[in-house]
């Protein structure tokens, strides 16, 4: 019973980030910004959604599979938006400025 509350909890504070990282795409002036949003969030809704599937799995080869899906995850997603950003500010891509910032 336990296990399925806290299941649960890890599987919908998981759905809520990634909700608020589509927020975040869509609300955010340029593409660094956005990149930082969808970026920080999207590796911890994985890890909360897998880290709830893992709970609902027991101990079996599943989660196990699991679990090496999230090593895999926490290396590759932070590396992914730092090698985005890079290959956008090498081509060329300045960050958005404000008015506020562009009259100083």
């Amino acid at each position: 019973m336990i296990i399925d509350i806290l299941s649960g909890l890890l599987l919908a504070c998981g759905g809520l980030l990634g909700v608020i990282g589509g927020i975040g795409i869509h609300r955010f002036p340029d593409f660094y910004s956005r990149l930082h949003a969808v970026g920080t969030t999207d590796t911890l809704c994985a890890i909360l959604i897998i880290l709830g599937l893992i709970l609902q799995t027991g101990l079996t080869l599943d989660a196990f599979k699991l679990l090496l899906i999230l090593f895999f995850l926490f290396f590759t997603s932070p590396v992914a938006s730092h090698a985005l950003a890079n290959a956008a500010m090498h081509g060329g891509l300045k960050p958005w400025l404000s008015n506020a910032e562009i009259k100083k």
